[in-house]
């Protein structure tokens, strides 16, 4: 009996393509040497885009907002595109998406977790086990961050919003599906508490997202980040303050272990 071979990421597809291309006669080998001239990376004026990234960690590059220009932002979307099926843009007012829309069709704006995203992926079923969980509603946005980047890495996610510790038998109700997670993603400002008690009630890994939410003494994030840090529960590893997207990669390359 064969065995299954695990399904090609696009740039492996490409790569795989352009190989039997030149091994079949259809393609010069001086135009395969071009092509593969972007094999480190592409040149631009602005960025020097890794299209080759998905091959090595198994998610293409993802691209940060801030600090971009519109007009950057769509060139580096247009190129990534023609050798990427999955594009993840974070951070960025629905403005630069409409911009982005009129020029490509398919991408989709989450208000939430302010980002952009295009799935050409032909991904059908997606793997359970991770769940995002916040202590408040204003932990909302840093939370959906995370889930959309574990959603575009394939992953089934669970949302799980507004159980902090000022009223925690909210959280109790919702035991069951914690407690049946891979992963959880525990995001919380204020003092912080919240990854910790999870810590304490669940068998896998709990992943703690500080936000810059709460009053003056929370220092924008510090206050929680050093709660989560000092953790008495195992189990618990912390990323930075509003890391949204760290903890959901994260929790994606765990949950497909």
């Amino acid at each position: 009996m064969k065995a299954s071979r695990k399904p090609q990421q696009a740039s492996e597809r490409w790569l795989t393509d352009l190989l039997k291309k030149v091994q079949n006669g259809d393609l010069p080998l001086d135009m395969a040497v071009k092509e593969l001239s972007t094999l480190p990376y592409e040149e631009m004026l602005h960025a020097k885009i890794d299209h080759h990234r998905s091959l090595r960690t198994g998610f293409p590059e993802v691209i940060y907002g801030p600090g971009k220009t519109r007009s950057q932002l769509l060139a580096i979307i247009e190129r990534m595109i023609l050798k990427s099926e999955r594009i993840l843009v974070t951070r960025v007012d629905e403005k630069t998406f409409q911009s982005v829309r009129a020029r490509i069709q398919d991408a989709e704006y989450n208000a939430s977790a302010q980002a952009i995203v295009i799935n050409r992926s032909k991904t059908k079923k997606y793997i359970p086990g991770i769940t995002v969980v916040t202590g408040g509603t204003a932990d909302i946005p840093v939370a959906e961050e995370a889930a959309l980047t574990a959603e575009l890495m394939g992953n089934k996610i669970e949302r799980i919003f507004d159980v902090g510790v000022a009223g925690i038998h909210r959280l109790f109700d919702h035991l069951h599906i914690i407690r049946s997670s891979r992963v959880v993603v525990a995001v919380a400002g204020m003092d912080g508490v919240l990854p910790a008690v999870l810590g304490g009630l669940v068998t896998c890994p709990v992943i703690a997202v500080p936000t810059s939410v709460g009053y003056g003494a929370s220092f924008k994030g510090v206050a929680p980040l050093l709660t989560m840090l000092n953790s008495c529960a195992p189990g618990v590893a912390v990323v930075n303050i509003d890391g949204g997207f760290n903890a959901g990669y994260l929790a994606g390359l765990i949950n497909k272990i």
